[in-house]
């Protein structure tokens, strides 16, 4: 029996894995946008971070309970050693549990948070029956 040892078995496959890689980095990836929601009694209240984002850098749109936020961070022309912030486009589309009041939707940015106040639509909150005593 003979056995033939590499040192670098895969050493043949490293040209291809590097073209690869770099054919990933130039596609334009379309991210999706982390948020957090929770709920309280009569709203959602949902927040992102969106550091370094104006409110006119997002489209943000609620129709019936589905609330859909989109936009872009700008690339920079510079070469980098090292670069982990965001960029380019994002999206992120929810559907809440209940239909929401497009009318009253809050939004704001504060220190790169956006906070998106969502009240749920009138026929979707509780309501208190009060009993009649004869």
């Amino acid at each position: 029996m003979t056995l033939y040892i590499q040192s670098q078995p895969f050493a043949q496959y490293k040209p291809v894995r590097r073209a690869a890689i770099r054919r990933w980095e130039q596609q334009p990836q379309e991210r999706a946008l982390g948020v957090n929601v929770r709920e309280e009694d009569n709203a959602y209240v949902l927040t992102a971070l969106v550091p370094g984002l104006k409110g006119e850098d997002l489209n943000i749109q609620v129709l019936e309970n589905v609330v859909s936020i989109e936009g872009e961070y700008k690339a920079e022309e510079a070469e980098y050693l090292l670069s982990e912030l965001p960029q380019g486009a994002f999206r992120r589309t929810l559907r809440m549990p209940t239909e929401i009041d497009v009318e009253h939707v809050e939004a704001k940015i504060a220190d790169g948070v956006l906070t998106l106040t969502l009240p749920k639509a009138e026929s979707a909150r509780p309501k208190k029956i009060q009993i009649a005593v004869h």
